[in-house]
């Protein structure tokens, strides 16, 4: 399913505009280098082989320990790609540029999965199933997850977002991940913006059982939520279990609510929806590298995106997406 649903829409991009196929601009050789996201690296092998098949004489060198080694690999000059599984943060980005005097360039290279834990998954805003809210705006998020003086008034109870009888009159438990964690980062970035969190949200982590199998952060969330008919929570679809309910989120007041479906995130629909890029050094004085210059090309071609849609998880981008990332390649 996710892959047909993928296949089509990337065909249709391919219909309707009648180009995209990588052409080589010039043939280049040599190593490319690269560190970062390991969660990016089926995909990176999967781009290096189908790259291979235009420019043989290219090899690589991958470094994949995780995001957060990627922009220092590139400011250091130890690698020429920073495979990001998440969005830059402003302490990568304010890094990288007092290390190179110039700010960090990148391109969006896929949208993040729909529900597939550590694949930039989407974030969805929960609700327990016998909660009459099915929808949100997200001045209504900032009023629910935020506080502080930027914030005119914080929403307290159910009934100022509408909910009558029993919920009217009961308190808003707010849950979600703990503040450091990348999700919580891009709500706050993209949802907050200036606004703090919320003093009363009961956050959570990744655990470990004591068989030492990773429990996600995103299925405590949910697990707390089952049993609080007043709480809301931000959280991963993969989780979703029919005691809770997805709210679909407008942003705005005058804009349609749109829920969180496979559909609308690959079709860059969805507000939440989450991306993953690939950083590389360029400013005005030296530009990226031929070999880099063409790698990242076929990236974003068709064949490129093909690979994503091969890899399962991740998604392509929409043609509109992909030709504008183009257009940002020295």
């Amino acid at each position: 399913m996710r892959t047909a649903l993928a296949t089509l829409l990337l065909s249709a991009a391919i219909c309707a505009f009648g180009q995209g196929a990588y052409r080589s601009q010039t043939q280049v050789s040599g190593t490319i280098r690269s560190c970062g996201s390991a969660q990016m690296a089926e995909l990176m092998a999967l781009w290096e082989r189908g790259f291979q098949r235009f420019h043989p004489a290219v090899r690589f060198e991958d470094k994949l320990n995780g995001t957060v080694s990627g922009m220092g690999g590139l400011y250091s000059g130890t690698t020429d790609l920073s495979l990001m599984g998440r969005e830059i943060w402003p302490t990568e980005a304010m890094a990288y540029e007092q290390t190179t005097g110039h700010s960090a360039t990148g391109v969006q290279v896929a949208i993040g999965s729909f529900d597939v834990p550590t694949k930039a998954d989407a974030l969805v805003v929960f609700v327990h199933h016998n909660n009459p809210i099915t929808a949100l705006t997200f001045s209504q998020l900032r009023a629910i997850f935020g506080c502080g003086d930027e914030l005119r008034t914080a929403t307290q109870r159910w009934g100022e977002l509408g909910a009558t009888g029993v919920f009217a009159d009961q308190p808003i438990h707010v849950y979600g991940y703990k503040l450091d964690n990348a999700a919580a980062i891009f709500f706050k970035s993209i949802v907050l913006k200036d606004v703090e969190w919320r003093c009363g949200i009961k956050t959570f982590a990744n655990q470990s059982s004591q068989k030492s199998k990773r429990i996600d952060a995103g299925q405590l969330i949910l697990d707390a939520l089952k049993s609080d008919p007043y709480g809301i929570a931000i959280s991963n679809p993969h989780y979703a279990s029919p005691e809770v309910k997805a709210v679909a989120l407008a942003l705005s007041s005058v804009a349609p609510p749109i829920p969180a479906t496979r559909e609308t995130v690959a079709r860059g629909a969805y507000p939440l929806a989450r991306a993953i890029y690939i950083f590389f050094n360029h400013d005005s004085g030296r530009p990226p590298e031929p070999r880099v210059r063409e790698f990242l090309r076929y990236v974003l071609s068709v064949q490129g995106q093909q690979d994503v849609i091969q890899e399962g998880a991740y998604l392509p981008l929409p043609e509109r997406v992909r030709q504008a990332q183009l257009r940002e390649i020295p």
